[in-house]
């Protein structure tokens, strides 16, 4: 079943509840009000009865009695009983009332009171006459009662089929009008594809529902094009960056295959090779890396590291690779306590990220001075690099996370722009985010900030109470 059908079931399926609730209300207070009037009938018989019976008038009694006949409405199979009242529990009994032993307990007890049977009622009201008590009956079928109740059935019967048709044609309505707009949607949605992901779903004016939806999709398609584009350009930019490497190893083999050379042409040709397959291994390696990282954010992580001791561990493997680099990691900042600085990690992708960071600043300063500092508190850890090298131009910097993206400036040094993309999704993976601010040929500070939360917290101190 479709919404627009479900939709109209549950409208009819509710406005019929809510009809039929109404039609026992109004049938339950009219019935209640006819009996309520009708019983008010009987007290006024019951009052002119006792009158009539009480009085020692004859002229009196001959006016009560044509006030009753003529003043009253008449009542169908009326009759009325005088009781007189013994004592406190004794009456004398009139063998022609078939009522319930509790019905005179009732009236005795309360001075009034009533019974029902077969649709006729007995009102039963206590008088008092010189000192001497007495119960008072009269009782009545009330057909006119009996004949209106039937009347608002009918009435309530065929106006509540009435309305459920009524119900149905409504619900349907209602139904396309809230679906229309859905359905529209859908018939645009399902017209973009990859092809055409620049298209977009038409603006709606009102702030509801469905323009909030509209406006969600249009989001969505803008991240989707945008991904589609970084991946095409990622595509791209990897089959070029792998391509030129192979295909100088494959000219120079071809060149040196068509004849015999002498040895130093050999070494020369083997170093070339040698070179451009380093370059392919270092370009592959960033890639499966990169592969490695992830999106998601979910990527295990096995270790509890120090943070400086992780600083010292990249600031060694950078002397081993730039012997004369002028980095310097200053830890004056850095808390006394040392559970400050512990960190749930991939301790070598970690370490990864912030040496590629570091070597960034490295060889983008043309070797000058890189300060690293570090930070910490119960809320966070923060890791400030410092160059001054030749900085980044402002347009550039939205698209340094962009695999492959090079800026002119940066052009001309080695590299195949994939340094800080990696960098960007490890510290993200552990919960870390990159702060760049730059100023071209005045340098550039990169801010690392790890925050914490609870449940490493105690972790960490676990595994610290363990060790």
């Amino acid at each position: 079943m479709d919404i627009r059908k479900k939709i109209t079931v549950t409208y009819v399926a509710l406005s019929t509840f809510s009809t039929l609730l109404l039609c026992i209300v109004v049938f339950v207070l009219f019935r209640e009000n006819n009996r309520y009037y009708f019983l008010k009938r009987l007290e006024d018989r019951a009052k002119i009865v006792a009158s009539i019976h009480f009085q020692k008038d004859p002229e009196k009694i001959k006016y009560y009695r044509n006030l009753k006949k003529n003043g009253l409405e008449e009542l169908i199979e009326e009759e009325e009983f005088v009781l007189r009242i013994n004592s406190a529990n004794s009456f004398d009994y009139n063998t022609n009332l078939n009522l319930p032993n509790n019905f005179y307990t009732n009236v005795l007890k309360t001075g009034r009171d009533f019974f029902e049977i077969d649709n006729k009622y007995y009102l039963g009201q206590v008088f008092t006459e010189n000192h001497q008590k007495y119960i008072v009956i009269v009782g009545a079928r009330d057909r006119k009662g009996t004949t209106t109740t039937i009347y608002i059935v009918k009435i309530m019967l065929f106006g509540g089929i009435a309305f459920v048709f009524l119900a149905f044609f409504l619900g349907r309505f209602l139904a396309k009008r809230v679906i229309n707009p859905v359905a529209r949607i859908t018939k645009e949605v399902n017209r973009i594809s990859a092809s055409n992901l620049h298209n977009r779903l038409p603006e709606v004016k009102n702030s509801d529902e469905i323009s909030d939806l509209t406006e969600t999709f249009n989001d969505m398609l803008d991240r989707l094009e945008t991904s589609f584009e970084i991946q095409a350009n990622f595509i791209n930019n990897a089959s070029h960056e792998l391509k030129t490497p192979i295909t100088t190893i494959i000219a120079e083999s071809e060149i040196m295959l068509l004849k015999e050379r002498e040895v130093p042409e050999y070494i020369q040709s083997l170093e070339n090779i040698y070179s451009q397959a380093s370059r392919l291994g270092n370009l592959t390696e960033s890639l499966l890396k990169l592969t490695q990282t992830g999106y998601d954010g979910k990527k295990q992580v096995l270790d509890i590291a120090r943070i400086d001791e992780l600083l010292m561990d990249v600031k060694s493997d950078l002397d081993k690779i730039y012997p004369d680099n002028r980095v310097s990691i200053k830890l004056n900042f850095a808390p006394k306590d040392s559970n400050l600085l512990l960190i749930p990690c991939n301790k070598p992708l970690l370490e990864l990220a912030i040496n590629n960071i570091i070597t960034n600043g490295v060889k983008y300063s043309d070797n000058n001075e890189v300060f690293v500092s570090l930070s910490a508190t119960n809320e966070w850890i923060k890791i400030a690099i410092n160059d001054i090298g030749i900085g980044i131009p402002p347009e550039d910097i939205p698209h340094l996370y962009e695999p492959f993206f090079r800026g002119k400036i940066a052009a001309k040094y080695i590299g195949y722009g994939l340094g800080l993309p990696l960098a960007s999704k490890i510290i993200r993976m552990h919960d870390g985010e990159i702060q760049v601010q730059s100023e071209q040929n005045k340098g550039t500070i990169v801010t690392i900030i790890f925050k914490k939360d609870n449940s490493r917290k105690s972790n960490i101190k676990k595994s610290n109470v363990e060790s």
